[in-house]
């Protein structure tokens, strides 16, 4: 400054002027010696007990309760305050982050909508709508490897500040959450309503906001998974082939390529684990839980079998053989396969959709509290 420190000085000047009467007795003598004005700095936390020059004798460490001495400057509440508004200042600047996720999420909607448009209820269309579930539940996990880069970018800014404990992570972790979680419920209703009705999906109002609902489940469990892996690895280029590995093995032990009860028993752990298990049986529950619903009827059952090549009118002889030979009647328009009959087929019986549903949310909160005991593991950075 041309002026040097003229301004802060008299600054300084008027600022005593200003206190000199809250500062003195009555009598006109300063209300607290310059020791004891630290000594009271020091029990109300906003200094540190330790030794000066040597003009003044500060009271030791031992002469202070170690609780009076506060470790942040600040309270919980005002480091979520600061954190949560820097989080969404950030969101706001870049706004091409979330239309690039949002533009992906409506693109991969609107190709499986093309792809299953209106299925019916035929032995193909559940298997065209098995294929859907898998397809769909496995995207909303890989779609949130967006997240992985985003403490990588400011791990060096988090590193510096809270080497100073300028915050605690615990502040920075429910932060960065509350402020990413709207964008969550966005990306969830425009993939729901972009597929649900386009292919036909069964329950009504009901079931499309239970579709919603697992779907935003998956979103979360999805970046909390990237989240906790942006703690661990340090380098981008690392945590991409980690991601799209794990979720590619978590795809393959969902149970759709090959059922529960097939899994040999030395890999069951992995399809508990599986992170893609859990909203795809939600979503095949809420779809074949109606008993009313008949996906096989007479003839149908020779649907992807060597007789499927058959003559109807030669199908319709065999069904008539087969219901002479079995005692039991069985028409064209007899039911063979309902929607939990499906279900159990596939083994998709050990839980509810409910259950299924809370497991999922379950995860989110699991590897946001794995995220921040990694922070406190890997960033134990005390100034030297």
């Amino acid at each position: 400054m041309p002026d040097g420190a003229r301004d802060l000085v008299e600054h300084n000047k008027k600022w005593q002027m200003r206190m000199a009467p809250k500062m003195k007795h009555h009598d006109g003598k300063p209300s607290l010696s310059l020791k004891e004005a630290i000594s009271a700095s020091i029990s109300r936390g906003k200094l540190v007990s330790g030794s000066t020059d040597g003009s003044v004798s500060v009271p030791s460490g031992e002469s202070v309760p170690a609780a009076a001495v506060s470790k942040f400057a600040n309270p919980f509440w005002v480091e979520m305050g600061v954190l949560t508004r820097r989080a969404f200042i950030n969101t706001k600047r870049t706004p091409e982050i979330f239309i690039i996720r949002l533009a992906a999420v409506l693109v991969t909607g609107f190709i499986l909508a093309t792809i299953f448009w209106r299925l019916d209820d035929s032995p193909k269309g559940v298997q065209e709508r098995l294929g859907f579930f898998a397809i769909a539940m496995s995207t909303m996990f890989y779609t949130c490897s967006d997240a992985l880069p985003v403490f990588l970018n400011e791990r060096y800014i988090f590193l510096r500040e809270t080497a100073y404990n300028a915050y605690r992570r615990s502040s920075y972790v429910l932060s960065h959450t509350i402020v990413g979680f709207p964008s969550l419920i966005v990306l969830s209703f425009a993939f729901a309503l972009t597929t649900f009705f386009a292919v036909g999906l069964a329950g009504g109002a009901e079931g499309f906001f239970f579709f919603v609902a697992i779907v935003l489940a998956s979103f979360w469990a999805g970046s909390g998974f990237a989240t906790f892996l942006s703690g661990v690895v340090t380098n981008v280029m690392l945590g991409y082939p980690v991601v799209v590995s794990t979720l590619a093995y978590f795809l393959l032990f969902s149970g759709f390529f090959i059922n529960r009860d097939r899994i040999p028993r030395y890999w069951i752990w992995f399809h508990y684990l599986s992170l893609v298990k859990y909203p795809y049986e939600a979503v095949m529950q809420n779809e074949f839980s109606d008993p009313a619903r008949c996906f096989v009827r007479g003839v149908q059952m020779f649907d992807n079998t060597p007789l499927a090549a058959l003559p109807a009118a030669l199908k319709v002889r065999v069904l008539r053989a087969m219901s002479q030979s079995l005692g039991v009647d069985i028409g064209t328009a007899t039911c063979i396969t309902t929607g939990p009959d499906f279900l159990a087929q596939q083994a998709v019986t050990d839980l509810t959709k409910w259950d299924c549903l809370w497991i999922t949310v379950a995860w989110g909160f699991l590897f946001r509290i794995l995220f921040y005991i990694s922070l406190l593991l890997g960033s134990r950075n005390k100034r030297r």
